[in-house]
């Protein structure tokens, strides 16, 4: 059976747990993650939307950030929304409170899209969709530099807001908010793979 687990140290671990049974129809089974020694447990792991500063200091005195370092250097899919596309970053532009984990080949501006009361919904054209999708972005982060790995999934003008590397799927918005399940669709074809 299937194990997904979502990091629950701070931000919408609830929504994401739910959204993760809902796409995995009872064929998984969906774990919050809050101390060391679980990651390795699971064969896929969720970065949540949250305040990236909290999660990144939790991770680090926690010993956590090491076991996600690893975990994602060997293979394990993982999903990050928001927060989570911010520490998965290999660097933050002109932001020294949160420490990226280095994991993926992106340059982020944290908040790109102004602060939260300036949250909003875009439809949005994605590699690989056959229709737009709506997401919902709540001060956002957006990607200003990729790697060459890196493959650019979704844009919002000449923002790219969507991008996969290898085992890594990372999103500036938040798929778990919506009823559409394609973006964990991808993540169990990757969890397949």
């Amino acid at each position: 059976m299937t194990r997904i687990g979502v990091l629950a140290l701070q931000g919408d671990v609830s929504e994401h747990v739910l959204a993760m049974q809902r796409a995995l129809s009872g064929k998984g089974e969906v774990l919050e993650i809050r101390r060391p020694g679980e990651i390795s447990s699971c064969d896929g792991l969720v970065l949540p939307g949250g305040e990236s500063t909290s999660i990144s200091r939790q991770l680090e005195i926690s010993g956590m950030a090491q076991e996600l370092k690893a975990a994602a250097r060997s293979g394990m899919p993982i999903l990050a929304t928001c927060a989570g596309l911010v520490l998965v970053s290999r660097k933050i532009e002109g932001d020294a409170k949160v420490r990226p984990l280095g994991l993926m080949d992106i340059k982020i501006d944290r908040n790109a899209f102004g602060p939260q009361r300036e949250s909003f919904e875009a439809d949005l054209l994605v590699e690989g969709f056959d229709r737009p999708y709506r997401a919902v972005f709540i001060r956002a982060p957006a990607i200003v530099d990729v790697g060459g790995k890196v493959q650019v999934l979704a844009r919002i003008g000449e923002v790219v807001v969507g991008a996969r590397q290898d085992n890594l799927l990372a999103l500036a918005f938040h798929p778990e908010l919506t009823e559409d399940m394609r973006f964990h669709q991808i993540f169990q074809k990757m969890l397949e793979a």
